[in-house]
């Protein structure tokens, strides 16, 4: 990670950590980066929160500052944004989201002309210039970079999305939950379009109520809404679309890590399960690396971050990967999550197979999970401390392999996450307790 970029780019409250000028920098860089061997198109989208429409407008203005046309998708879904960059006339693609973070964050997710997130090298160049590194003139005269509205750019999305999952769902009820973000302006399109029955929470956005007591972080109304009614499903995007979690029929949520096992088998049953791998990260839950063993199926665990996921899933071509969270890549569709595709995959292996979700689920016992976040005034020297991890250490050895803890630091904020699995909540919460005490004591913030 860099000065500036996470796991998920650049991030932080808006015109606090990221403001107008931040925006317009890193745009500029782009511009000029893009525009070396001429004028290039670089493609922006944003999502529903109130600080996007100001940083869209800064982002673009820097691009066209140094000699690009600057693009604008509006209002979409993350992975629209990858999807066009990958296959329009567009040498890279932005993203003005903080995904699944409150409304007074924000961020901007670059990617490459191959729809991935932006290198490592790329993003060194930009914070060079942010932080005064590197001059860069103005362009002058022809060579300034044009601002064009491309909202034709949503319905080419739909239309790709419908022609690779040409589903007939007549017959099947489904609960939406948009967040009141990014999938208001996909979810209940496409899935209509495909023939389903919807009932359609929090898709009303004010550029406040984006994530507030909705979507994938907050899945609660989407359960009772699925558990009050006769629905075969359950769908809860986050804010900018790239990750979906669901609720079974009674309403037990199944999380990215029920995706990875129910499609894992799907795709070995049928016979295109590269090298027989699902790849996920060390945070999935110990019950799918014990699932997927009895199944045959080898989990390859990488770093937490689709980035890392996507990286390891390109070395050997393994076509399914993801994270617990509901970010799902299925590499044969795309180069990133998409929480829509992620539910026609789901919805495409209920229609093939006949079985519905409880059914599909079967087999996967997921163990009680606790994730304590510690605010801390040093991440990185938290995770280094010698008490600390010793402290990990002796909660692993006390769990002998019924139970784990892992200890990270967060990619996008002053956090330490403190993570237990064991055969009970109480023992969760009494090992997490152990760590979590001692980074709050030496690191934390009131």
């Amino acid at each position: 990670m860099g000065k500036y970029f996470g796991t998920d780019g650049i991030r932080g409250k808006a015109n606090v950590d990221l403001d107008a000028y931040r925006a317009f920098q890193v745009g500029r860089y782009m511009g000029y980066y893009y525009s070396q061997n001429g004028k290039q198109n670089i493609l922006i989208g944003k999502d529903t929160r109130l600080s996007s429409d100001m940083l869209e407008h800064a982002l673009a203005a820097g691009i066209a500052a140094q000699g690009c046309d600057a693009y604008l998708a509006g209002g979409c879904p993350t992975p629209m944004i990858s999807y066009l960059t990958r296959t329009g006339d567009f040498a890279a693609g932005a993203m003005v989201s903080a995904s699944h973070n409150p409304f007074y964050d924000n961020g901007i997710k670059i990617f490459s002309k191959e729809g991935i997130k932006l290198s490592a090298d790329i993003e060194d160049l930009i914070e060079k210039f942010i932080d005064g590194e590197t001059e860069l003139a103005f362009c002058t005269d022809d060579r300034i970079g044009k601002v064009i509205a491309y909202p034709e750019g949503l319905e080419t999305y739909l239309d790709w999305l419908e022609k690779t999952y040409p589903l007939d769902l007549s017959g099947m009820h489904l609960v939406v939950d948009c967040a009141n973000g990014s999938s208001t302006f996909t979810a209940e399109a496409l899935l209509k379009r495909l023939g389903a029955e919807l009932t359609v929470l929090n898709n009303c956005p004010d550029g406040i109520n984006i994530n507030t007591h909705c979507g994938s972080t907050h899945p609660e109304m989407m359960q009772e809404a699925v558990r009050s009614g006769t629905y075969d499903l359950g769908l809860a995007f986050d804010g900018d679309a790239d990750r979906m979690i669901m609720a079974a029929p009674d309403g037990e949520l199944l999380t990215g890590d029920h995706v990875l096992y129910i499609t894992g088998k799907r795709f070995r049953d049928i016979g295109i399960l590269n090298n027989n791998n699902v790849v996920t990260t060390v945070m999935a839950n110990l019950g799918l690396f014990k699932a997927l063993e009895r199944e045959g199926i080898t989990a390859v665990a990488t770093q937490v971050g689709d980035k890392y996921v996507y990286e390891q899933m390109c070395k050997e071509d393994d076509i399914v990967g993801g994270e617990q969270s509901g970010h799902i890549i299925f590499k044969q569709v795309e180069a990133t999550g998409d929480g829509l595709v992620t539910a026609l995959e789901m919805l495409k292996i209920m229609k093939e197979t006949g079985k519905g979700a409880m059914e599909l689920r079967e087999g996967l016992k997921i163990y009680p999970q606790l994730l304590v976040n510690v605010r801390v005034t040093d991440k990185h020297l938290a995770m280094e401390d010698p008490e600390v991890k010793k402290a990990i250490d002796e909660v692993n050895e006390n769990l002998h392999g019924n139970g784990r803890l892992l200890v990270r630091a967060s990619g996008t904020e002053p956090l330490v996450r403190v993570m237990a699995e064991a055969e009970t909540d109480e023992i969760c919460a009494e090992e997490v307790e152990k760590v979590a005490r001692i980074v709050r004591g030496k690191f934390g913030i009131e």
